[in-house]
């Protein structure tokens, strides 16, 4: 038994000196920090260990910046020397991108280690800042770290897909409006992320297939009552049916924004306001149309016993992604509720670009 953090640990820390802006050390030889947290004292030191500094971002956010993207998924976009705090940040996040459209020319490197740069953005992603990290090349990268009290990590384990184990923390009962007999289970994953719930409706039988609803926190929609998606009325909706049947679960899981939290979904927000659909608007900040991770749902649902379900939906992917994860929809049951003035073009985007049955 040691007390020394194993790389779970490591990842978690990793990602919470990420948001303070403390640059954090992949053992590939790089070192990098966050574009969003970045100051200029850190921007000076970085330029002041020699090198050549790199603002790595995703290739959607190339397609933005009209940067070749050498790698497809990542571009590198050479530092110039006279590069600002501002400049930098500029690149990285879309807000005047249309005050400003041009940024360059820019100049984008060939050369560096691919997996260094994919993980040093995937690593920004899995601490929900914007998609975006300033990389240096280090000769010894444990000595850098060690030398520099940071935190080491080895890139291939950043971009490990494989899912977090879950461990179910407790369940109690919370009478609810749509029926006094509901359960509330708390899970949370051992890499420290945030925790995810299931609503347990009645006494579902757990050799039948259950009614379900895999449902994305939305904090504007659902508590607030946004009118700019549909995601509140869907969870009540959903609640609401389940208390009828006398059986249900909802999964309410912590991806707020399709994945990419709720500060980059109100980025996403400005970039509509500015005349942007919900797509393009993810693509502009750098992110993919949907970073969720669904399997998250199914092994919620495994655990507590459930093998097959009634799926509450209208994303056809869902329905994939949840066989694909070892649980059959045996059925899929429209959940067609919320449209509004405010997000018709909102679910016309979903329904043509989303594959969305609306």
């Amino acid at each position: 038994m040691s007390f020394f953090p194993d790389i779970t640990e490591r990842l978690a820390r990793a990602r919470a000196d990420l948001r303070m802006g403390v640059p954090v050390v992949l053992d590939g030889g790089a070192v990098l920090l966050a574009v969003e947290t970045l100051d200029a004292a850190r921007l000076a030191h970085l330029r002041a260990l020699g090198g050549a500094p790199v603002l790595a971002v995703t290739g959607r956010r190339a397609e933005t910046l009209k940067a070749r993207a050498y790698d497809g998924d990542i571009a590198r976009i050479v530092l110039p020397d006279d590069a600002t705090l501002y400049w930098v940040r500029s690149v990285a996040d879309p807000a005047d991108d249309l005050r400003v459209p041009m940024k360059g020319p820019l100049q984008t490197a060939r050369d560096g280690v691919a997996d260094l740069h994919r993980a040093a953005i995937a690593l920004c992603k899995a601490a929900r800042l914007l998609p975006a990290a300033l990389v240096l090349t280090v000769d010894n990268a444990t000595g850098f770290a060690r030398t520099h009290n940071l935190t080491l990590i080895p890139a291939a384990a950043v971009v490990d897909t494989a899912l977090s184990p879950l461990q179910p923390i407790i369940s109690a009962r919370v009478p609810l409006e749509v029926s006094e007999a509901g359960r509330l289970h708390v899970f949370r994953p051992d890499d420290g992320a945030e925790e995810h719930y299931a609503v347990e409706i009645g006494r579902p039988d757990r050799s039948a297939p259950v009614l379900s609803r895999l449902h994305s926190a939305c904090f504007t929609g659902d508590l607030l009552g946004s009118l700019k998606c549909d995601c509140g009325p869907q969870l009540r909706g959903a609640l609401r049916q389940m208390g009828n049947e006398g059986a249900g679960v909802l999964l309410y899981l912590n991806q707020e924004g399709r994945g990419i939290g709720l500060a980059n979904k109100m980025r996403a927000y400005s970039l509509q306001d500015q005349g942007f659909d919900t797509v393009e608007a993810n693509h502009r900040l750098g992110f993919e149309d949907d970073e969720r991770d669904f399997r998250i749902g199914a092994e919620i649902l495994k655990q507590m016993g459930f093998s097959s379900v009634r799926l509450l939906t209208n994303n056809p992917a869902k329905v994939a992604l949840m066989e694909q994860s070892g649980i059959n929809v045996v059925e899929r049951v429209p959940l067609k509720v919320g449209e509004n003035t405010h997000n018709h073009a909102y679910l016309a985007t979903k329904a043509a670009k989303s594959g969305h049955l609306l």
